[in-house]
């Protein structure tokens, strides 16, 4: 990961890099700390649900560490480039966020609860940004599989945002997008489960110390974790 010292800027579909109709790399089979496969399709039963919330190394981990999270895997999501590479990504020429693919069981844990530790995992006041990490793909992201992940969210970013302003902190930046037309790019071997491979490696991580606890109605009548209090900060 390292620092874009000029304005970030998001490109045009025409800007974009072209991409290439199939990858440059293979995606390793299985989750190194879950066991489970890293591509679908999935069992039946299971959910998918996207992420981004900067550096996909250490966010990654906090989906994985989740009981009930069935595997995930890291890649490039919400930008033009197919099939981009991680050099690509961190151009600026892509458009795409690193993503963070969560699969998990909905009879274990939430899409709430999912959401409760995106908020709380990174700060998502910072547009373009995360920490020391600048540039469009470490903007905060929620792509939505469902009108029912997407009611959620909308509710739960609402909800952080009283939180937020009560604590002192901005406005969110995070957009919240349909996952349909938006294909995600696994990234390659070595990105998966990153800090598995390398427990001291860099992590970008870090939340704002404000917690989301407590119930938030969505249009769709369903309850969802509001509240004050510290968060974990590590990534």
């Amino acid at each position: 990961m390292f620092l874009n010292s000029r304005t970030p800027q998001l490109p045009t579909p025409e800007q974009a890099l072209r991409g290439r109709p199939v990858p440059e790399f293979t995606v390793p089979s299985r989750h190194t700390v879950l066991g489970n496969p890293l591509v679908g399709p999935y069992p039946e039963g299971l959910e998918v649900a996207d992420f981004a919330l900067g550096c996909f190394w250490g966010a990654e981990r906090k989906f994985w560490q989740t009981e009930g999270v069935w595997t995930t895997l890291v890649g490039y999501q919400g930008g033009y480039t197919e099939n981009p590479t991680y050099e690509e990504a961190c151009s600026g020429l892509t458009g795409h966020t690193e993503a963070v693919r969560v699969v998990f069981d909905p009879a274990v844990v939430s899409y709430a609860e999912l959401l409760k530790l995106f908020w709380e995992s990174h700060n998502p006041t910072q547009g373009f940004r995360q920490g020391n990490d600048v540039g469009t793909q470490y903007r905060s992201t929620i792509y939505t599989h469902s009108p029912a992940q997407a009611a959620a969210a909308d509710a739960s970013r609402a909800a952080y945002q009283k939180v937020l302003t009560a604590a002192g902190h901005k406005e969110i930046t995070t957009e919240i997008l349909p996952a349909e037309g938006r294909p995600f790019w696994p990234a390659e071997a070595y990105h998966q489960q990153y800090l598995d491979k390398n427990p001291d490696g860099y992590c970008g991580i870090g939340g704002t110390g404000v917690e989301l606890s407590g119930p938030f109605e969505t249009n769709w009548g369903a309850s969802c974790p509001t509240g004050l209090a510290p968060a974990p900060t590590d990534g």
